[in-house]
């Protein structure tokens, strides 16, 4: 029979003997064969099985990968004395269970083979490049923040409930909008990281309706305010009004609080109101804090802006420049709806019967998840193709892409690079994980770099805009490989 011996990582110097009648799943969830408590570890990380008289080792589609000997495989026959590493755990594998640990590090050294009948003897010539199993490997991928450290265990408790919760969260605004799933996806997203949102989309698309629906849904206090040319920024935040004490007679100012007061605001067409008002929602929005006279109030929490823009219909309008644009954390772009689901929407919406969609989280549960998400460690092989795709946006970037080169004239910040990590840690929340892969990333690479990128005149005179780049970009940027890793060392 053959087992695996543990050098490094939480199951400490404890070896498994591995079954020959069934698969082994590695990795952290309770379906697993073999548990593993590590952070840099996949609910499901790889698999151990007999094949043909030989052990097979396949990743199943881990974020950070599972490496043999230093090097990352897909799927792989193990020899007697590999050396297996998945996130923070290596251990040995043999091929013989009459085998002692110390026996099985020689092997894996290079001191040692074993011979057709088993026995251990020394090798001639010692081995070229010895294998120190003391020492980390380089490509390894390091997590930045072990979650056992950071997170408690109610919040743990809450994100393993969160696949299901998000299920039942898409179940309830599905009672009132139809569709729009990946819209309602962005928008959990930035809740959960704390960002605000742009909405971008024709009238009729049903955007108020569902940030109405979305704050019902989270049991968020919600309002909504519709910019207009003469809206002033007292009436966003608040103003001042005298009033007269009925006890003693004396005047004195009262602070009445504006719209902005509540968790999820809904900004109406931004682009309707002059800057000095957009000035002071987008102040409230990075700051979480308002001041009108010489006293401050701090905004409620959780508190998102979600503001809307009509793509058509420009004139008179004021356009965000790009230094405000960079502020919120997504550009969704609400698109119309499929045959099917207008169908569903005109029979839905035509019949005059009220559908009140019930809470699926709590105000305290949002604000947990919150918390919770900065939490989630991320792996440096994450990190680098994150920056990756955000320095590919750069025209004066000497890697960056040709279509980069050609058709931008001006890339995006650090605060994308930011944005995309707090995205795909939200996404993963989402999906009930810990642990954060590539695949997280490029998901959220279109809202967040969408309204960072400024075309120049080649793309519009080829009529590509933001949205197509970035979509090439997802396609060209590579994720990290091992040489990245030995680069660093």
């Amino acid at each position: 029979m053959a087992k695996i011996f543990f050098i490094e990582g939480t199951r400490g110097d404890t070896d498994f003997d591995l079954p020959e009648n069934m698969d082994v799943v590695i990795g952290r969830g309770p379906e697993c064969t073999l548990i593993l408590e590590d952070a840099g570890i996949s609910t499901t990380h790889a698999k151990l099985g007999l094949e043909g008289g030989a052990w097979i080792l396949s990743d199943l589609d881990s974020s950070n990968g599972t490496y043999v000997n230093d090097t990352e495989v897909s799927t792989t026959t193990l020899e007697h004395g590999d050396e297996v590493i998945v996130g923070g755990t290596s251990f040995l594998f043999s091929a013989e269970d009459e085998i002692s640990r110390d026996e099985i590090i020689a092997v894996a050294a290079g001191e040692s083979t074993v011979t057709d009948s088993g026995a251990m003897t020394p090798d001639s010539e010692p081995a070229p490049d010895p294998i120190d199993i003391s020492k980390p490997k380089p490509p390894k991928p390091r997590v930045t923040a072990p979650v056992n450290q950071a997170a408690s265990g109610d919040q743990l408790a809450l994100v393993e409930e969160m696949k299901q919760r998000t299920i039942a969260i898409r179940e309830e605004v599905g009672k009132v909008i139809v569709g729009q799933t990946d819209v309602l996806d962005q928008v959990l997203m930035c809740i959960l990281a704390r960002g605000h949102a742009l909405l971008i989309g024709l009238p009729g698309m049903a955007k108020t309706l569902m940030v109405k629906t979305i704050s019902e849904v989270l049991d968020m206090d919600f309002k909504r305010i519709q910019f207009t040319p003469d809206l002033m920024p007292m009436d966003i935040i608040g103003t001042d009004v005298l009033e007269t004490d009925q006890a003693t007679g004396e005047k004195q100012f009262r602070f009445v609080k504006g719209p902005i007061f509540t968790n999820m605001l809904l900004a109406d067409e931004i682009n309707r109101t002059p800057p000095k008002t957009q000035a002071a929602l987008l102040e409230a929005m990075q700051e979480k804090r308002v001041t009108a006279g010489n006293e401050t109030f701090k905004l409620d929490s959780p508190f998102l802006v979600l503001a809307t823009q009509n793509p058509i219909e420009q004139e008179g309008t004021y356009p965000l420049p790009e230094a405000q644009l960079d502020r919120f954390m997504f550009n969704i772009w609400v698109d119309y709806p499929t045959e099917e689901e207008e169908e569903q929407i005109v029979g839905a919406t035509t019949t005059g019967i009220p559908v009140e969609p019930e809470p699926v989280l709590s105000k305290e549960e949002v604000l947990a998840l919150q918390d919770t998400v900065v939490k989630i460690p991320v792996s440096d092989h994450v990190v680098k193709y994150a920056i990756r795709m955000v320095r590919a946006t750069r025209p004066q970037n000497e890697n960056a892409p040709e279509i980069t080169k050609k058709f931008v004239s001006t890339g995006a910040g650090p605060r994308a690079g930011q944005n995309l990590i707090l995205a795909a840690k939200s996404m993963a929340v989402l999906d009930g994980r810990i642990h954060v892969s590539c695949a997280d990333i490029r998901r959220a690479a279109i809202p967040v770099l969408r309204h960072r990128l400024v075309t120049n005149f080649a793309a519009d005179s080829e009529g590509l805009g933001s949205h197509d780049i970035v979509e090439k970009l997802i396609e060209e940027v590579d994720e990290p490989g091992e040489e990245a890793y030995r680069a660093e060392a």
